[in-house]
């Protein structure tokens, strides 16, 4: 399994690849939580339409710096992000703990 780290996360992060476009449009549907995170790639917009919980969401650039992290609730649509080119969704409050904040870098270790 791949992870991620940030200069403030304290250690990697259980990270899932979501490459396909079936995987992206699925994300974490139907899902009562995750451990970790899910990274979206391609992706510069989400939406929380029957999702069973809300999730953190953060829209990274093509060097997988973040562009913003925005909290949603289920039942959400979110603006599409011109510049982002992935999407990094975790459950509420995870990204704050990794200290996943704007313009902080993600870097990701294939595992």
């Amino acid at each position: 399994m791949a992870t991620f780290t940030t200069e403030q996360t304290p250690e990697p992060v259980p990270l899932e690849v979501a490459g396909s476009a079936r995987a992206r449009r699925r994300g974490l549907l139907g899902r009562d939580g995750i451990e970790g995170a899910l990274l979206l790639s391609p992706a510069s917009s989400v939406h929380t339409l029957g999702m069973r919980f809300a999730i953190d969401v953060a829209y990274l650039d093509r060097k997988s710096r973040v562009l913003a992290v925005r909290t949603m609730r289920p039942g959400r649509v979110g603006l599409p992000r011109p510049l982002a080119r992935h999407v990094l969704e975790a459950e509420a409050g995870a990204m704050a703990r990794w200290g996943v904040r704007r313009g902080v870098r993600v870097a990701v270790q294939d595992g």
